[in-house]
């Protein structure tokens, strides 16, 4: 007797972005699957899975932020438990979907006596039960590598060019805030065939949150300039290097970034700085305080569903963004 195994796809989601986890469901052509997720009076977190996910290929979507009261620190968390439910449910496989994730930042030792906490949350997932990860625009592509199975690393970077190429008919020029991002803002600049610059900065020792930008490296004058970035968090980094565009001759900057943190004086910075517009994706939730008119959010899921039903149906994920996510 010859048995046909059946393969079923359930998408989970954590308390921090739902809507997000929605719209993926909404892209692959099914529903999320039923989940219940509560805190105990000392505020332990009790899940539990409403339906049956033996057998199941289960992907379980949190995006590292804090949300409703809740933190960072909390979403980790949750998401690990809701993968160990998964595991001890007899789960096929189980992939982590983070498609923002925590810690990513601290990915090295920049000064002695310090943690590397994105090999700890790697860590953390794969102890979980999570056989695989999937996220989006890494800090550092490193981070890859500090987790003990596949990982998937995809990229906004189709949605972002596909925006700027409806909405920016003249001349452009693409700009890194800083050097690591150079190489990042030579892709844009290759697939929209515009100008490239970039802004030198320091940032100031002892300080994590302080960057001064010093100088324009490229021709900026009488020109839309356009900031790319993989996250904007205090928005020090990107509203500097905007002052700098315009003290140079920029006649317009935009700001574009896949994650927006928007931590701290980051919406105050952001509503009083001369960026004329700010484009993220839905990686994170939004409070109604972040909304200003400058802001504008693209959706995400598209790109994370298209890489899911990869996964799922065992396919090429770096295919999908012509092996750009790797680079």
């Amino acid at each position: 007797m010859e048995l046909v195994t059946k393969k079923t796809l359930q998408i989970l989601t954590g308390r921090t972005h739902p809507a997000l986890a929605g719209e993926i469901a909404l892209h692959l052509g099914v529903s999320l699957s039923e989940r219940v997720l509560a805190n105990f009076a000392n505020t332990e977190v009790r899940c539990r899975f409403a339906e049956s996910v033996r057998g199941s290929d289960v992907f379980v979507v949190q995006t590292h932020a804090a949300a409703d009261g809740r933190s960072v620190n909390d979403a980790i968390l949750e998401q690990l438990i809701m993968i160990e439910t998964a595991k001890r449910a007899s789960a096929k496989r189980i992939t982590a979907v983070c498609p923002y994730y925590g810690y990513s930042r601290q990915d090295r030792k920049s000064q002695g006596r310090e943690p590397i906490t994105a090999k700890l949350v790697a860590d953390l997932l794969r102890t979980a039960g999570a056989n695989r990860v999937l996220s989006v625009d890494l800090h550092s592509g490193q981070i890859q590598g500090f987790f003990n199975g596949p990982f998937d690393h995809l990229t906004a970077m189709p949605v972002l060019v596909d925006y700027l190429k409806q909405h920016v008919e003249d001349d452009v020029v693409i700009v890194a805030p800083d050097a690591g991002r150079v190489k990042a803002a030579e892709r844009y600049s290759r697939h929209l065939g515009a100008d490239m610059a970039s802004v030198y900065k320091r940032r100031k020792k002892g300080d994590v949150n302080q960057v001064e930008a010093l100088a324009v490296m490229g021709d900026v004058v009488g020109r839309r300039c356009v900031i790319v970035d993989d996250m904007i968090d205090t928005a020090n980094t990107i509203v500097a290097a905007a002052q700098q565009l315009k003290a140079h001759g920029a006649t317009e900057v935009w700001a574009m970034a896949t994650h927006g943190l928007f931590s701290g004086p980051a919406i105050d910075r952001l509503k009083n700085s001369v960026i004329d517009r700010i484009v993220i994706t839905n990686t994170l939730p939004q409070p109604p305080d972040h909304q200003l008119d400058k802001v504008e959010v693209l959706s995400i899921a598209g790109v994370i569903a298209d890489a899911i039903d990869a996964v799922f149906e065992d396919t090429s994920v770096s295919e999908i963004f012509g092996g750009e996510n790797q680079a």
